[in-house]
């Protein structure tokens, strides 16, 4: 069966999610990387509200087969798994430019999916956390 990877932060697991991963899992086994806090950090430049192994747990408890990415090498998770297809969301941005180059150095000819949209006006988290926590500007290492 062919394999599948998805990466995201899943910071509080919503139907949008759900959407996105079950996409990816038509694709074949699917394997969900969850952003570390530290990476989400640097990303979004804020932590997420629920920490690394909550929002992991979120997504076992979902169903899915989940693990929690590198600290060092947001790529390596593609050479340990070696997909032939990886799953972005519609809005992800984050570490896109260089995958191409990334599945080239380790001859890997992963085909590159993007997954449509849910109900984004509805489901986008970045929306869904101004509600849970309007006011957070949360920095690694202060309490949450």
């Amino acid at each position: 069966m062919p394999k599948a990877i998805a990466f995201g932060t899943f910071d509080g697991f919503h139907p949008g999610h759900k959407h996105y991963l079950d996409k990816a899992a038509s694709y074949g086994d699917l394997t969900v990387v969850v952003g570390r806090d530290a990476t989400v950090y640097k990303v979004k430049g804020r932590l997420p509200i629920r920490n690394e192994d909550e929002r992991l747990a979120a997504l076992k408890k979902a169903g899915y087969d989940a693990r929690l990415g590198s600290l060092t090498d947001r790529y390596t998770v593609l050479a340990e798994i070696r997909p032939d297809f990886i799953c972005l969301g519609y809005d992800q941005q984050a570490f896109t430019g260089r995958l191409a180059q990334a599945c080239s150095a380790i001859d890997l000819s992963a085909t590159i999916v993007r997954i449509d949209a849910y109900k984004p006006e509805t489901y986008k988290s970045s929306l869904l956390d101004r509600h849970e926590a309007p006011d957070r500007d949360i920095q690694p290492g202060k309490s949450r």
